[in-house]
């Protein structure tokens, strides 16, 4: 994703927008995220992403979702109509960068 790509869709909070929430509060725990404009609040769908993105921080490597903004919101209409994430998407969007 890029970082302007949102990640919570129902509140339109962008991966730019963790990212420096994550740097400037350093929250203890994934779930303290919902205080950047509601992440995760919503739906429930970016709940498994949030944790990927503070892990990564936690980590000390720039949080990031490796997987197309297109593919990610076109899972997310899937998981309104069955209620269940697709497991190959949450896989997908947290796969470590590929080092050439």
């Amino acid at each position: 994703m890029d970082p302007d790509d949102e990640v919570c869709l129902c509140f339109h909070v962008s991966l730019r927008k963790i990212r420096n929430y994550l740097a400037r509060e350093n929250p203890p725990v994934a779930s303290l995220i919902s205080e950047c404009l509601s992440a995760g609040t919503g739906c429930q769908w970016c709940v498994p992403f949030l944790k990927h993105l503070h892990a990564e921080h936690q980590q000390g490597r720039t949080p990031d979702l490796r997987i197309s903004p297109e593919r990610y919101a076109r899972a997310r209409l899937t998981y309104h109509k069955t209620d269940q994430r697709d497991p190959d998407v949450v896989r997908e969007a947290q796969e470590p960068p590929q080092t050439p």
